[in-house]
């Protein structure tokens, strides 16, 4: 199955393409340029692979949650894509896509979601398999604790850009690791959802939506005055 992978919920953008490992990645640190640069950088890696966008099988994209407008960027472009080819889509949590991406068996993902807040979720790997053990959420970094007890602290990796933000966090939590330079990629995003699009768990175009978890979208004055910012 050809699969289109893309994420823009960062300050990075992604793109990836294959059948399956190993995938070819296109990824640049563009800022929020992602509007600019996301359908050059797909049309390179298709070219790349010596395909059109007619071979493609289906589409995913990293769904949230991240910035807000690179999110939208990103979905907007697959629904285009999906609803020009007829193709299924499949949206992808991007802290989910982290954890692929580093690889440890617990990790404990976080980005800076800006407004004195982070986007975290936790995961353990079990059986060479993936399991969510705590859901995605936007929380206050004191707020952010580990799922359980029973996994001991300093078992977890911590991964994402939440814990560049907000250095002591990792420490306050008793974490054995930290990648704070950790990120979603496309690729992880294509090793996540090619199994499930071959399972038929693809959605029409219209259906797949973004996962903002945090749905505000504008400041308050006061917000504004003391410096906060939307991502």
């Amino acid at each position: 199955m050809r699969i289109l992978a893309l994420d823009t919920s960062t300050e990075w953008c992604s793109v990836a393409v294959g059948e399956g490992a190993p995938w070819l990645e296109c990824a640049e640190h563009v800022g929020q340029s992602h509007s600019e640069r996301l359908l050059p950088m797909v049309g390179a890696a298709l070219a790349a692979v010596q395909w059109t966008a007619a071979d493609l099988d289906g589409i995913a994209f990293g769904c949230g949650p991240g910035s807000f407008t690179g999110i939208r960027i990103g979905c907007a472009v697959a629904q285009g894509l999906g609803f020009a080819l007829d193709r299924p889509l499949l949206g992808v949590p991007t802290l989910e896509a982290i954890a692929v991406a580093d690889g440890d068996d617990d990790v404990l993902c976080c980005l800076d979601a800006r407004m004195r807040e982070v986007y975290v979720a936790a995961y353990r790997r079990s059986g060479g398999k993936l399991r969510q053990v705590a859901p995605p959420a936007v929380l206050a970094p004191a707020g952010v604790e580990l799922p359980a007890a029973e996994f001991p602290p300093a078992g977890w990796t911590g991964a994402g850009n939440g814990f560049a933000a907000y250095p002591d966090l990792a420490a306050r939590l008793g974490l054995g690791r930290v990648h704070p330079a950790a990120r979603p990629t496309a690729t992880a995003i294509a090793m996540l959802a090619l199994p499930r699009l071959a399972a038929g768990d693809g959605l029409p175009a219209a259906e797949a939506l973004p996962l903002y978890v945090r749905h505000r979208v504008a400041l308050t004055t006061r917000e504004r005055a003391a410096g906060a910012v939307l991502s």
